[in-house]
């Protein structure tokens, strides 16, 4: 099984939504996910974000949705 770092989790979670791991990389990210309560939520709110947003293209977004998602995105990289 691999093993992630934060960072590298968040770099991960659209591929594993996708499916589109290799089976180690998925059990890693359910590892990580099911011992880190910072990913663990962010996780819950990258996947609610989607649920609400939909297929709905990024340029359909009103701006001021799109910029609070962006600012957002740039807060959890720094922290």
């Amino acid at each position: 099984m691999k093993r992630f770092t934060c960072d590298e989790l968040a770099e991960l979670l659209t591929a594993y939504l996708e499916d589109a791991l290799d089976q180690p990389s998925r059990a890693g990210v359910r590892a990580h996910l099911s011992c880190c309560e910072g990913c663990e939520r962010y996780f819950d709110q990258f996947r609610a974000t989607i649920n609400v947003l939909g297929d709905q293209p990024p340029e359909k977004l009103s701006a001021d949705v799109r910029d609070r998602l962006m600012s957002a995105f740039r807060e959890r990289r720094r922290s």
